[in-house]
């Protein structure tokens, strides 16, 4: 009987994580949120945003895997489909003319998502002040964005930016994600470069941060973590920044992809969100 129930429970709760949900239910917009709830009550929660360049998702790796990852340690995940660009936008530079996905709709679907977890937080037993952002390359910057932009009530609880996209204006910024950002038409406007260069911005009452990348990162120059680590530690923000001399980007957290050194973030981080005092 007991064995029954375990199979039950474990099958509602496969069923729970392919309930997608629209964020913007009701409103036209059209955006899904994909559920992982880990049994039980209480739980600290995590928005997971993909990376792409602010162009398209790499869903699999730095999503559905990244999930099911918080999912079997105790920790809910909720895989946040984010507006983007598209490739189409990438390849023919419409936004010139249309405007097309740009910022701050991936701001808006983050925040949009916060909410609902929020408002939703006794279906899928967890803790609605423990709900924080992780994201990778594009998706770092857009958590990150959320932790300095958003206001003190409506940031994520902490925040998990994995070799992530920071500045917007410094010589080392990752000029595909400003351009699926900003959009063609706005990407050299000097004001909006500023605004979401995130080494700029911390608040003093910026949420923890986690932060990981990888000197030989070829795809997001890994000075853009420095920058970050540096504005945090002036501010006296509670963080932890490891940097790895190898793993390069786009490892998320697979048990493959990367090297094995890169790959010890996630034992460091589960140790660290379970430490935290929220």
């Amino acid at each position: 009987m007991k064995r029954l129930f375990l199979i039950s429970l474990m099958s509602a709760m496969c069923l729970m994580s392919m309930a997608q949900i629209n964020i913007w239910e009701g409103t036209g917009r059209k955006v899904k949120l994909t559920p992982f709830p880990a049994e039980g009550n209480g739980n600290i929660a995590v928005i997971v945003c993909p990376g792409g360049s602010y162009f398209w998702h790499d869903t699999e790796v730095e999503g559905m895997e990244v999930a099911r990852w918080l999912q079997s340690n105790g920790i809910s995940a909720f895989v946040l489909d984010y507006r983007t660009a598209k490739v189409p936008a990438f390849i023919f530079h419409h936004r010139y003319i249309f405007r097309g996905n740009r910022y701050p709709d991936p701001q808006d679907d983050l925040l949009q998502a916060l909410k609902v977890v929020r408002e939703n937080a006794a279906l899928y037993g967890i803790d609605p002040a423990k709900v924080g952002a992780m994201g990778f390359s594009a998706g770092g910057h857009l958590v990150m964005s959320g932790a300095e932009l958003f206001d003190s009530a409506d940031r994520p609880a902490f925040v998990v930016p994995v070799y992530p996209v920071v500045t917007l204006t410094e010589d080392c910024a990752h000029k595909r994600s400003r351009r699926g950002l900003l959009g063609d038409n706005r990407q050299n406007d000097a004001r909006l470069r500023d605004s979401l260069s995130l080494e700029r911005h911390v608040p003093a009452d910026c949420p923890p941060v986690f932060l990981v990348n990888c000197v030989d990162d070829p795809i997001v120059d890994y000075r853009n973590s420095i920058l970050l680590d540096s504005a945090l530690t002036a501010k006296g923000i509670d963080h932890e920044y490891l940097q790895y001399a190898t793993g390069g980007h786009g490892f998320g957290a697979s048990s493959h992809k990367g090297t094995e050194e890169c790959r010890q973030w996630k034992s460091r981080f589960l140790e660290w969100v379970k430490a935290l005092e929220l």
